[in-house]
Formats: C-alpha cells, structure tokens, sequence
C-alpha cells in the first residue's frame, strides 16, 4: 500500500513539474510554417513485404530541401506513419523538420513514416486508422526482430534507391506512438547496430502479449533493461525519450503511465543516456505532439560531434 501511494505521489509530482512546460512547448514556434524556410518534399510509396508475408501497407518518404545527394543523410523512421506525416494533426512532422533542420538544430535528415501491414491483397478503403490495419499489433507489440529486419532488409533499402541514407546508427532515429511507441524501442533494442535513437510517445510497455504463454508483452522491458546491465554487464548504446500522461490508459493489459515510469526508472538505474517528460494527458499525440521539437532537439543534440562538424 505504501508503495502503491508513493508511485502516485511521484506520478503527481512529474504532472505538475512538467505542465508549464508542456503548455510552452504548444507554442514552439518550430510547429509552424515560417516564410523563407525551405521546404522538403513528401512522396508516397505502396510496399509489399516478405518478412511479413502477405501484408501490404502505405509509406510516405520526406526529403528536406538541404539534401544534396552527394552526403549521406541522416535517417528517422516512424511507426503508424499517417499520424506523423499529416501536417494538420498533432506532430506535423514535415513541418518540424524543415524548421529544425534550416536552423542547424537536426542533421539534414530523410523521415521514413510507414504504416503498419494490412494481411490482404490490396489497402483498406479507409486510410489510417480509419482502415484498421490488422497487422498492427502483430508487428509492433512483440518482443522481437521481426519488424527491424522488415526496415533494415527491405524498405530502407528500398528508399535507399533514391536518396543517399547512412548506415551510421547513430544518426538513425526511430519513433512510434502507442504500440508504434514501443516497436521503436524493440528495434533499437534488437538491433542498436542499426538505430540507436529512440523517441516514444505514449509507448505499450504493458502486456500486449503474443504467444501461449501470454508473458510475451512490453512489461518485461524494465526487467530485461536490469538484469542485461546485471548478468551481462551490457549496457546498450541507446538514447531513449519516453513520454506519456497521467491520463493515460488503465486496462486489462497494464497501466500505461505506471509502465513508462517504470522503463524510466529501469533507464536510469542502468546509466542509459533517456529522458522522460510527463503531462497531464490520455492515450494521444497531444502532449507528445506539443513537445516534439524539443524532443528532437534532445535527441539528435549532438549530431554536429557525430558527423565530425
């Protein structure tokens, strides 16, 4: 019981020390289209995947006006990809980018948003989640490969075709919102050699399980975060933000903000490079939307070190 206070007490505590920040960062004027700030191009692409067999999905390529085809340009990808790409939702992607990257605070940088798979011979009628992609869960909430294999063996090297990308995983980002959320961090977690940053809104580090056993799920993260710096002295090369609401969801599968606290706590014990920014709000972009230039500015804030500028 008194554990089950203090938790609270905490939760209270992160709420009410990051809401000035939070309605700050609503304001960030890097939200908003500016005159004279070059803008990148989007393209749209369909693709057929064999690591998911039978699935096929939509994605969207952003290409910032900087690219010059010569250097290799830094990459992020984004799970759930329609919410990110929409520039009159709540992360404006497109928009952010072109701001942050025309004022040196992000490497010139190609965003990759995919959609998750469809098990069908051709898209819904509906886009987005509208469509009810029927993969989804089965390709983001598992603890596995699966899913950065299909990005590293198949479509990156597919928008590879046409714009240069590095293979520096360092200067490869991964984001996802919800169950997109903690897919990001099961990529980097699987495969650090091919992204090493991670950026989390809302993330199911819960027990969305896959398997007989129903032990599969997320909530098994803060364990296998200790006990991988405990048995096996390893700590991976990761730099994670979570973010999330005292709001958000309480269901038969866990509590969402007790998880991500937990994944925090679990970060910081183990001498992660993370970060954690809690509001008030539920199970939506809202929040994580508002402070998402910050967040990019955390994360890629030593990009000038890393490219040797």
């Amino acid at each position: 019981m008194h554990r089950t206070i203090r938790s609270f007490a905490l939760a209270a505590l992160c709420t009410l020390t990051s809401l000035p920040a939070q309605n700050a960062a609503a304001q960030d004027p890097a939200r908003e289209r500016h005159d004279g700030v070059p803008r990148g191009t989007v393209t749209e692409g369909v693709w057929r995947s064999e690591v998911f067999a039978g699935t096929i999905r939509q994605y969207w390529v952003y290409v910032p006006a900087q690219y010059d085809g010569v250097a290799p340009a830094a990459v992020m990808v984004f799970q759930d990809g329609h919410a990110y790409v929409a520039e009159n939702g709540d992360f404006r992607v497109p928009i952010v980018f072109d701001n942050l990257i025309a004022a040196g605070e992000m490497p010139v940088t190609v965003g990759v948003f995919v959609n998750p798979g469809h098990v069908s011979e051709k898209l819904p009628d509906k886009p987005g989640w509208a469509g009810k992609p029927n993969n989804r869960s089965f390709e983001y909430d598992r603890l596995s490969d699966q899913y950065v294999r299909f990005l590293n063996d198949e479509l990156l090297p597919e928008v590879g075709r046409t714009v240069k990308l590095t293979q520096d995983p360092r200067n490869r980002a991964i984001c996802g919102i919800s169950s997109g959320g903690i897919c990001a961090f099961t990529a980097a977690w699987q495969r650090p050699d091919v992204f090493t940053k991670v950026l989390s809104h809302v993330g199911s580090f819960t027990d969305i399980a896959h398997g007989a056993s129903r032990l599969e799920g997320g909530h098994n993260y803060p364990s296998l975060i200790r006990k991988t710096k405990q048995l096996d002295k390893v700590v991976k090369p990761l730099r994670v933000f979570l973010q999330d609401g005292s709001h958000d969801l309480d269901n038969e599968h866990g509590n969402w903000f007790l998880a991500n606290q937990q994944m925090a706590a679990a970060l910081r014990w183990a001498g992660y490079d993370y970060k954690a920014e809690w509001g008030e709000g539920g199970h939506d972009g809202k929040h994580g939307g508002a402070i998402l230039p910050d967040s990019l500015r955390w994360l890629w804030r030593d990009w000038r070190e890393q490219e040797g500028r």
